[in-house]
């Protein structure tokens, strides 16, 4: 017996999507790099680290 292979709507309206619009994966590679693929300075980080303030374990209550 041969299986039916079920897709959701979501995945058949990305897949129409895609279609519609090739150009549409490169676009968000491209923004993707803009906001997000950028060099990390390890200094940077461990010196945001060392200046931050320990929360208290139960923040909402003032006692």
């Amino acid at each position: 017996m041969k299986q039916r292979s079920y897709r959701s709507e979501a995945t058949l309206f990305i897949e129409q999507l895609k279609t519609q619009r090739p150009h549409l994966e490169q676009q968000q590679q491209q923004g993707r790099s803009i906001w997000w693929d950028k060099p990390q300075d390890l200094e940077t980080s461990q010196e945001r680290q060392s200046v931050r303030v320990a929360q208290k374990p139960y923040v909402y209550h003032n006692a």
